[in-house]
């Protein structure tokens, strides 16, 4: 196989939730959902290129996932318009790259770099957060 898929495994508390979430605050699709007894095990949710798996079967897991998600400049300006429309929570960071940050309900974080020309959306990097 010449050609890679990868997708993010995101450990979360209740993948029904986090489905509406990433739905309801940032527009994905659900992709599959597997469930026993009643209850949403495992899910995928999906937009454009961007595929996320949902799992909540390793509690000690929840909220420990980041995925780091590079855009041309227009369509982050769109995008950031978007979540703030759907009343996403948007946090300003600094990793490396002024950055748009967006926490899901369990802490799993999505990066979205600002590139380096972006100036005027900038934030310093002294009164931007620094996650770990």
């Amino acid at each position: 196989m010449n050609v890679w898929y990868s997708r993010p495994v995101f450990f979360v508390e209740s993948v029904e939730r986090s489905i509406a979430f990433y739905a309801e605050k940032l527009g994905f699709t659900e992709g599959f959902r597997y469930e026993e007894e009643g209850t949403i095990l495992v899910g995928q949710v999906n937009r454009e290129d961007c595929e996320i798996i949902l799992n909540c079967q390793r509690p000690e897991k929840t909220g420990r996932g980041r995925i780091f998600i590079s855009i041309d400049i227009e369509p982050l300006r769109m995008l950031r318009a978007e979540f703030e429309n759907r009343g996403a929570p948007i946090k300003d960071g600094w990793w490396g790259y002024d950055t748009m940050i967006i926490e899901d309900p369990d802490g799993n974080e999505l990066f979205f770099p600002y590139p380096n020309d972006a100036k005027e959306q900038s934030v310093p990097p002294a009164e931007a957060s620094s996650p770990a």
